[in-house]
């Protein structure tokens, strides 16, 4: 008994130790994969911070298999704990196909494609405000807070050197930017997944047809709101008027291959939906373990590529046409059936009866000669 108690008690201490050096994952691609560009991102003003503690999520293209691409809005959103900030999700190319990579929460800023959203997000890290001491402090030059009284802020002008507003990085047109030292170090600090709130904001917009890019041609009437999922009322700021953006039919658009395992119809493709406070990535392995698919970068005509550790999704491989098969041999007929049961023998005729026995001599009477 006292050997099987320490054989557990050893067995615990190993598995808590690989859990305990297992490594961090960085943002990880959640499955969706298209053949399209999204779109270019609309050009919209920043709502009034409804409350001190806030901060700014900005909006991006998503995918529907039903609709095709939905805007999903910017919004403030308290962070799930203090001393963290959001590194907002993105698309990549690879491998001849667009890829979503979930945004996540973090100490620091990580790698999102050189997509500038504004208001802080110039592409390269973030320049919205900082924390000290468990406190926020907020940039002037690119939050609007006038409207609340917060003591914590100051003024530093930020120079946007990516000055058109795409929103994917790598391909044809795409941004060229690479992940940095920093931002790979980052990839092996914690990350915390998307708040209750920004999973209802993702939910309601994937709901709203006037949120779908061909509704909106790509300059949607909620482009930004103050608080999560509110798209009517104060605080729901419009986009920019411009160029319509042409519509994309979804059906054969969106691509299926290996680590992209299917989605049941009619279901809406947003970032993943995980529960607050969870880390995102895959569950921790045993160190010297590969973790996940072989990862490879495709590089376009415009540069740039999956960030390291990303795992991608990567289209099926095309399948020669099947030739026609020949036509089915008729089949055979039936055996026929077996003969009812024989007759039985006729029975052999009876015997001849025998021949009557010769009649007694009769006895010779006295005096005559038998």
């Amino acid at each position: 008994m006292c050997a099987i108690r320490a054989l557990t008690l050893a067995l615990s201490l190993v598995v808590c130790s690989l859990f305990a050096f297992a490594p961090a994952h960085a943002q990880v691609a959640i499955g969706i994969s298209v053949d399209i560009e999204p779109p270019p991102l609309p050009v919209y003003d920043q709502p009034p911070i409804p409350a001190p503690g806030y901060l700014w999520v900005p909006g991006y293209w998503a995918w529907d298999d039903d609709t095709g691409y939905y805007w999903v809005p910017g919004t403030w959103v308290l962070p799930p704990e203090p001393e963290l900030l959001w590194t907002p999700g993105y698309w990549g190319w690879s491998d001849g196909v667009y890829v979503f990579y979930d945004g996540y929460w973090g100490p620091q800023i990580g790698f999102y494609g050189g997509v500038a959203y504004g208001f802080g997000y110039t592409g390269l890290g973030y320049e919205g405000g900082y924390w000290r001491n468990g406190a926020f402090f907020y940039n002037q030059s690119v939050n609007n807070i006038s409207n609340v009284s917060i003591t914590n802020v100051y003024n530093k002008t930020v120079v946007v050197s990516n000055t058109n507003n795409v929103s994917y990085n790598g391909g044809a047109g795409g941004t060229t930017a690479k992940p940095t030292a920093e931002q790979l170090a980052v990839e092996k600090e914690r990350h915390v997944a998307p708040t209750a709130e920004q999973t209802r904001n993702v939910q309601a917009a994937a709901k709203d047809p006037t949120l779908s890019l061909n509704n909106n041609h790509g300059h949607p009437t909620v482009a930004a709101t103050a608080r999560p999922a509110q798209f009517k009322g104060p605080g729901v700021i419009a986009a920019h008027p411009g160029k319509p953006v042409a519509a994309v039919q979804p059906q054969g658009h969106r691509v299926v291959g290996p680590g992209n395992a299917a989605t049941t119809p009619g279901n809406k493709i947003g970032p993943a939906i995980t529960t607050p406070g969870t880390k995102v990535g895959p569950a921790p392995a045993a160190p010297g373990t590969k973790v996940g698919p072989e990862i490879r970068e495709h590089k376009g005509t415009g540069g740039g590529g999956p960030p390291p550790g990303a795992t991608v999704a990567h289209p099926p491989t095309p399948q020669a046409s099947r030739p026609t098969p020949p036509p089915r041999a008729a089949a055979p007929p039936p055996p026929p059936r077996a003969a009812a049961h024989p007759p039985p023998p006729p029975r052999a005729a009876a015997p001849p009866p025998r021949p009557a026995a010769p009649a007694a001599k009769p006895k010779c009477q006295p005096g005559q000669h038998c």
